[in-house]
């Protein structure tokens, strides 16, 4: 996809300040310092449009991006930053959870993982909630420039065993230093958004 206009709407962390366009919408969740803000700058052919931080846990909001006035991407902040305190961190899994749960715009999720590492409890406890909760996703492998081809056969397998769900399991290897995988990524992306999202749930109710 070309992208011609790239375009920071909003940072929000409730529901009333998400934006009211109504168009398909994709969210972009991972680990901390998965690389998540490189490869939307990738994906979308900018260097400093998702400001980019070598400290986990910068992103503490949900930020809103509009892309050529078509879609929309949101930016969610990255989980398992263990030297957040507690309540920060549970704050930003309930803000996660409201918006993936009651956004109905969303159409999926782009799961990143890094293909240098094992697969981690947190990114398991992540891909059951979405499949319990019939979010769906697209697997991205990150980092892809930094292990030989050896190594990335035998990570990708590793990943296809333990995300071992069919389709689900295939991911799409990504490298922000050479742009591998952007045209697959974009293809999955265009494919899907015509088909809005998760199934009508129960809202989360604030406490």
């Amino acid at each position: 996809m070309k992208v011609t206009t790239a375009e920071f709407i909003t940072s929000s962390v409730t529901p009333k300040n998400y934006p009211r366009e109504g168009k398909p919408e994709f969210a972009f969740a991972g680990r901390s310092n998965v690389g998540k803000s490189s490869l939307l700058n990738s994906l979308l052919n900018r260097k400093k449009l998702v400001k980019t931080s070598s400290t986990p846990g910068k992103t503490q909001m949900i930020n809103f991006f509009n892309i050529n006035d078509e879609l929309i991407f949101a930016d969610l902040p990255g989980f398992g930053f263990a030297k957040a305190p507690k309540a920060t961190r549970m704050r930003w899994e309930k803000m996660i959870s409201t918006y993936l749960l009651e956004r109905k715009e969303l159409v999926a999720v782009v799961f990143l993982i890094d293909i240098r590492r094992k697969p981690t409890e947190l990114d398991l406890q992540l891909r059951q909630w979405l499949e319990e909760q019939n979010v769906e996703y697209i697997l991205v492998a990150t980092k892809s420039d930094k292990v030989t081809q050896k190594e990335r056969s035998k990570q990708l397998k590793r990943i296809q065993e333990e995300f071992s769900d069919g389709e689900r399991a295939k991911a799409i290897v990504y490298s922000c230093k050479n742009n591998e995988g952007r045209k697959e990524l974009w293809k999955e992306i265009l494919n899907r958004r015509a088909t809005p999202a998760s199934v009508t749930l129960d809202p989360v109710v604030d406490d």
